[in-house]
């Protein structure tokens, strides 16, 4: 079990590609929490993902390594528990 937060510089620019990625991992995401970070942006804003995932520390390695390869994200992760 672990978490992963991903802070986007352009959450409309990546929105697709990051959420394909996290459909393609949704089964072994148990919660997600996203923040607006500046409310009053209207295009090219921020944003803070926050995901829980039950899952071996590998799978949230690759999903962590597949985030940080699209553009304008930057993803780090917690490995709270092992098998």
């Amino acid at each position: 079990m672990g978490t992963i937060s991903i802070l986007t510089s352009n959450r409309q620019g990546n929105s697709l590609a990051m959420n394909q990625l996290l459909t393609t991992y949704g089964h072994h995401i148990i919660a997600r929490l996203g923040v607006n970070v500046n409310r009053q942006c209207v295009e090219a804003c921020p944003g803070l993902i926050t995901l829980t995932l039950d899952t071996t520390q590998e799978i949230i390695t690759e999903l962590t390594a597949k985030l940080n390869a699209i553009a304008d994200i930057k993803a780090s992760m917690v490995i709270m528990m092992t098998e």
